[in-house]
């Protein structure tokens, strides 16, 4: 198959162009930036520029199916929140090239984290009760009737502006510099103990074609995750499925969740790829993405991969601290480079990490803005979306 990855800096992007590129897949590559990492592999036979998905959507749209129709592309895989975008022209896409993601109803419901809690509440699945706050009056209340809380704005992506009195976070961000509206809500739910656990899986029509959990030992500012390690993903499954087959999802969709004493907790969903792609072979992930009759493959426990300009710009970041602990994950754990011969996109990516120095939070949520805003969406209106998408966005923002 001829296969277009979109948003090709992301290093899963990267990821998937290798694998697919390794399962005998012929892959272009786009993005907003010449300075894309992916567009860069040697597993690429061509790369293009776009317009960018937020600030330009409707010529971003036409460059894609442009470059669809140009090369002949079987199927157009989002590898970030570009997907939003995409999504709004589902139909107009499809007469092109198959679009691997769900129409942006779904997505909407699923990215939005207050319509994301109604969902897992009425399919009567484990997630901690929440309070929506539309203003600082209300923000503020929930905060101050919660002992320990955990509050994020609900179109969001976690890592980023998270608000909370307890845990290493704790008071990184100020509640005067968060306020929520009626657009842009914010959620508030009592703070829950135990380790946070990721998930990334495959999906076509309801049902899950490749499915993998992990843990993430290594994070950058304990946020974003640089080191990720497989565990057993059976119960998380159960759970996906139930969601995944009552919207009847096609794309990729991923899961944090919390571990506690009863078992796995929700946290939120992001109905696009994640780092799980990193861990996930070749020919699995090549049929889970591609295939909607592949036979089901769940990743078993204990692989591992990192990303080792991160840990090293980490370590440097936090003053050595972390060098020890560095150096041996360095030596024991296989870098998501290993043994592609494939070196481009490793010096495109150092020229992202040395931007980062000793960052604060809130320099790293201006780093993400920097490295990624122009692809993500945090719930506006879309230019050129029909009029039923911008009357159901209405109506999940409250406008």
């Amino acid at each position: 198959m001829r296969i277009l990855i979109t948003s090709a800096r992301m290093p899963f992007a990267l990821g998937m162009i290798r694998k697919l590129a390794d399962a005998g897949h012929e892959i272009y590559a786009c993005d907003d930036t010449e300075r894309a990492a992916g567009s860069h592999s040697r597993y690429v036979s061509d790369h293009f520029v776009t317009a960018s998905p937020r600030d330009a959507t409707e010529q971003f749209i036409a460059d894609v199916e442009r470059i669809a129709g140009e090369h002949e592309i079987d199927v157009i895989v989002p590898a970030f929140e570009e997907a939003f975008y995409l999504s709004t022209q589902h139909e107009r896409l499809s007469r092109t090239a198959r679009l691997y993601c769900s129409p942006f109803s779904t997505l909407a419901r699923l990215h939005d984290k207050a319509a994301f809690q109604e969902l897992a509440e009425r399919l009567d699945l484990p997630i901690p009760k929440a309070v929506v706050a539309t203003s600082d009056a209300q923000l503020r209340a929930a905060t101050e009737s919660m002992p320990r809380y955990f509050a994020r704005a609900a179109f969001s992506r976690g890592g980023i502006a998270l608000l909370t009195n307890t845990g290493p976070l704790a008071g990184a961000v100020s509640i005067d510099d968060c306020h929520p509206t009626e657009a842009s809500p914010w959620l508030v739910q009592p703070f829950v103990d135990g380790p946070t656990v990721c998930t990334y899986s495959t999906v076509h029509d309801g049902r899950v074609t490749a499915h993998c959990m992990y843990r993430i030992p290594r994070q950058w500012k304990h946020s974003t995750g640089i080191g990720f390690e497989s565990i057993d993903g059976t119960e998380s499954l159960r759970i996906i499925e139930a969601i995944v087959g009552d919207l009847g999802y096609s794309g990729q969709v991923s899961f944090d969740f919390i571990i506690t004493d009863d078992g796995l907790s929700l946290v939120e969903c992001n109905p696009r790829a994640t780092d799980g792609v990193l861990l996930i072979g070749s020919e699995q992930l090549a049929a889970g993405l591609l295939d909607p009759d592949a036979e089901q493959f769940v990743l078993a426990p204990g692989v591992e991969i990192q990303l080792d300009l991160a840990l090293v710009g980490d370590a440097f970041a936090d003053h050595l601290k972390r060098f020890p602990e560095t150096i041996h994950d360095l030596a024991r754990v296989h870098d998501a480079g290993d043994g592609w011969h494939d070196p481009m996109p490793t010096l495109y990516s150092a020229l992202a990490v040395a931007h980062d120095k000793a960052m604060s939070l809130r320099e790293h949520e201006k780093l993400f803005v920097s490295m990624a805003g122009d692809i993500s969406w945090d719930g506006a209106p879309i230019s050129g979306m029909s009029d039923a998408d911008a009357k159901l966005l209405a109506g999940l923002t409250g406008d």
